[in-house]
């Protein structure tokens, strides 16, 4: 099997997705460049580069990537999003039941899309 250890998102400011993810995160970067910057966010590392100095330059537009995290329970999911909410994080879809579970979905200042979602045990072990 091939080691997964890093989710890089291609964004416009790295000053505003740095203060975004920070929040979102509860956690400061262990690296930062003028067009990189990179959080601790276990299992994995999460990375931000600025979209103009990726070579070769990507294909996909804002809001080509999902993120998703799996929470034990609808209430779980109901309370994160509460949570986002007070903070001030976009919301493009309030908690919802779904064919999958129990769903709502944030997005960050470039408009990468977060799923939070309670799996229904028939579709994944959680977590999956």
């Amino acid at each position: 099997m091939l080691p997964f250890g890093l989710v890089v998102l291609y964004v416009k400011d790295i000053a505003a997705s740095t203060h975004f993810y920070r929040g979102l995160l509860g956690a400061e970067p262990v690296e930062s460049s003028a067009n990189f910057v990179m959080f601790p966010m276990p299992p994995v590392m999460l990375g931000l580069w600025v979209q103009d100095e990726v070579k070769p330059a990507p294909s996909g537009g804002p809001g080509a990537l999902e993120l998703d995290f799996t929470m034990d329970s609808a209430k779980a999911v109901t309370d994160f999003h509460a949570e986002w909410v007070k903070r001030g994080f976009k919301i493009a879809q309030s908690p919802v039941e779904m064919d999958f579970g129990h769903t709502f979905v944030a997005l960050d200042p470039v408009v990468h899309r977060w799923l939070v979602l309670a799996a229904k045990p028939s579709l994944f072990p959680v977590p999956f």
